[in-house]
């Protein structure tokens, strides 16, 4: 029997292939990210010569700004009107281009306070700047996916790569832990997603966002549950994302087990990454069902706000204070997605550009005061802070009182514009419970900062065994006396012997770093309009 003619008829039966239009220019800023990425990555690997110090972190900065000025030019470009690409998958728009500059501002700052730390360790080459970006790139899809499968995609890309770079500090048993604990609970975040990616592709017939918002419009459901399901798994998986509570408990673990500059990182891009995805989904494409998701909303925000402002002042270790810091800030944005309006939007999205720089910066100086072997993180360690660095306490007590909502900071702005639309929408048992949790979450920063100019009194408490510079197994046999073992025993020694009291430098990039990130909580603490203006636009052209 012959196959030939009815493979002829299936041939001519079949559509033909359309393949989409590729338009590179709607998604440069992160085809930039990853082209240079693999460029560094490929140089390191074929130049026998050391680079010079701070190469990688110089050629970071240079990508991310340029990632950022070719932002600029789609933000003039669609101040006439956004437009989607890729056969609509991509969506370039005022909301896509302001997290593209977020991200792209997180990256660079990361990469400076990153510098010094990386040496200081021995950590010095190209993978960390290289994972920096790519997950940077990821970050971006998010902010620009139309379309749930990119959204998908670009979560991946960001987390796998954040993944990697939480057990970047191999010698640290508590950085093998974290990226350990990250993986297997993102794996499941990630899965959760997907399953109601497919739920909410079973209930409208497509999985692009644009698509999904005419089914909606244009469709009155009897029995929506199908889709309801899918749109809760999508809240869950992004959920987990921005630690929202319930689905924080992974938040605490992984930062205080991360190398410090990670955690910095981490906690900005990934949380911007989760929101853009949030805000983009629930605002826009499920804006007809904002009567089903509200509710769920306004609970995740009051937990969120309560459990990470109440919880975080029992911490002893300053990393995990700020990860519950982190959580109830996440709480702030959620409040501006419950309201579901332009100004809460709005609110939300100045919130999360001064939230980089707040949280960025006070991990560079927790990576500064933590000193070799990432060990020195307890409360102890920042007590009389002030004599040993004066500018750093300075810089350490304009952070936190940013993040605490001081008047003439961003932070207070930013914690301002979001309760006040709530109030303005009728929402005034969130609004109440969103400035309880500032009053609560004030405490604890006001106690550190009392703690840095206190002067020493007493031995600080000595860090458990756990917490050493390196945790090192014993070696067997002849490895025992190979000469890397006594190299690594050698240094252990001396990074467990160097005391938290001795002076604290900063190295000339995490001062620029800390020099960016200070100049930008004042300038627009004092100075609001440009940043309020361009997330206004950013909601207006969304």
């Amino acid at each position: 029997m012959s196959y030939s003619p009815l493979l002829a008829q299936l041939h001519q039966d079949l559509p033909a292939l359309q393949l989409p239009r590729i338009d590179y220019s709607a998604i440069m800023p992160e085809l930039l990210l990853i082209g240079l990425a693999l460029v560094l990555m490929t140089a390191a690997a074929l130049t026998r010569r050391r680079l010079p110090r701070g190469t990688y972190a110089v050629f970071t900065v240079a990508a991310a700004g340029a990632s950022m000025a070719y932002a600029y030019l789609l933000w003039n470009h669609v101040a006439r009107g956004g437009y989607t690409a890729i056969a609509g998958s991509i969506a370039v728009d005022g909301f896509s281009v302001f997290f593209t500059m977020l991200i792209g501002a997180a990256l660079i700052v990361s990469a400076l306070s990153a510098d010094a730390y990386l040496r200081q360790e021995g950590l010095d080459g190209p993978e960390f700047y290289v994972l920096a970006m790519l997950s940077a790139s990821g970050a971006m899809f998010m902010a620009g996916a139309n379309d749930l499968i990119v959204l998908f995609l670009g979560l991946e890309i960001l987390s796998i790569s954040l993944y990697v770079m939480a057990g970047y500090h191999a010698r640290r048993t508590e950085s093998g832990e974290a990226a350990i604990k990250y993986f297997v609970l993102g794996a499941f975040s990630s899965a959760i997603f997907l399953y109601g990616l497919a739920l909410t592709y079973g209930a409208t017939g497509s999985t692009n966002l644009g698509q999904v918002t005419k089914f909606l419009a244009q469709n009155v459901t009897v029995s929506n549950g199908l889709l309801l399901a899918g749109m809760a798994l999508l809240l869950v998986g992004l959920g987990f994302k921005v630690a929202a509570v319930p689905f924080h408990f992974w938040t605490p673990d992984v930062y205080q087990g991360s190398p410090t500059p990670v955690t910095g990182f981490m906690a900005a891009t990934a949380k911007a990454a989760g929101f853009a995805g949030l805000l983009r989904l629930f605002f826009s494409t499920f804006s007809v069902l904002r009567l089903d998701w509200k509710p769920l909303i306004w609970a995740l925000a009051l937990l969120t706000l309560l459990v990470g402002a109440v919880v975080a002042i029992v911490q002893r270790d300053v990393k995990r204070m700020l990860a519950y810091s982190s959580i109830s800030h996440a709480g702030f944005v959620l409040v501006g997605l419950e309201v579901a309006t332009k100004n809460g939007i709005a609110g939300g999205l100045y919130y999360l550009f001064a939230y980089v720089f707040m949280v960025v910066g006070s991990f560079t100086v927790v990576t500064l005061v933590g000193r070799r072997g990432d060990a020195h993180h307890d409360l102890d360690a920042y007590r009389g802070l002030s004599a040993r660095n004066p500018g750093l306490a300075l810089l350490l007590a304009l952070f936190l009182m940013a993040q605490a909502g001081i008047p003439f900071t961003t932070g207070f702005l930013a914690k301002f514009y979001v309760i006040s639309a709530a109030v303005d929408s009728g929402a005034y048992a969130l609004a109440l419970i969103a400035m309880i949790a500032a009053v609560i979450a004030a405490l604890l920063y006001l106690r550190v900062i009392v703690l840095t100019y206190t002067r020493p009194g007493e031995a600080a408490t000595p860090a458990p065994a756990s917490a050493g510079a390196y945790d090192t197994e014993p070696v067997m046999g002849a490895e025992a006396t190979a000469p890397g073992a006594v190299a690594v025993a050698e240094r252990t020694t001396v990074l467990d012997s160097e005391e938290p009291e001795a002076p604290v430098h900063v190295p000339f990039a995490a001062g620029v770093g800390l020099f960016v990130c200070a100049a930008f909580t004042v300038f627009f603490g004092l100075y609001p309009a440009p940043l309020i203006n361009f997330a206004h636009h950013a909601t207006l052209l969304f």
